[in-house]
């Protein structure tokens, strides 16, 4: 089954991160309001918290620790893997991925871990496990796993391999669990 998609805060919340001050803690953001705080870091993955509208929204969050492009040298912006928990819409740990450009239309991405692969779908520059049901199971995968490879397609055809690093995950979902009930 298919998720509908919508606008997802913690989305928003990523253009802070991406921004993120690491002397102070805090995100720097356009709009005041949408900070995103570091609850901790824990290997590769951070845990953040924000309050975006006065509702809580908290992310364990990594970059890539190897990123490939064919054809090489294609500009991108900044891909991110993160895990968000939304209390309020009853929404836990939702894995999405920004992978730095749109994606090609009817294109699927897809996450391997381990063994085990899931298919996302993609909209603008992200991505979402495409079966909702197998997100759990993701998630355990994530916590146990050493890598998570995510592959991809541009509109323009450039494919993309993203590798990120399992380390210190399970940790920051910990974290982002204990601190967004």
């Amino acid at each position: 089954m298919m998720k509908t998609f919508y606008y997802s805060p913690a989305i928003a919340l990523l253009t802070a991160v991406a921004v993120f001050s690491p002397t102070d803690g805090h995100a720097q953001s356009k709009n005041p309001s949408e900070q995103a705080v570091l609850l901790g870091q824990f290997g590769d993955w951070g845990a953040y918290k924000a309050t975006p509208a006065g509702k809580t929204v908290c992310f364990a969050l990594s970059k890539p620790t190897s990123d490939v492009t064919d054809p090489p040298g294609r500009n991108r912006g900044s891909p991110y893997a993160f895990v968000s928990t939304r209390p309020s819409e009853k929404v836990t740990n939702e894995v999405s991925v920004i992978l730095g450009y749109p994606q090609k239309g009817g294109h699927e991405a897809s996450a391997s871990i381990g063994g085990a692969s899931y298919v996302m779908y993609t909209q603008n520059d992200g991505a979402w496990v495409k079966n909702a049901p197998e997100e759990p199971q993701m998630v355990d995968a994530m916590r146990k796993g050493a890598d998570m490879i995510v592959r991809s397609e541009s509109t323009r055809g450039t494919k993309t391999t993203d590798t990120y690093s399992l380390r210190g995950v399970a940790d920051a979902l910990d974290k982002v669990a204990a601190e967004c009930k």
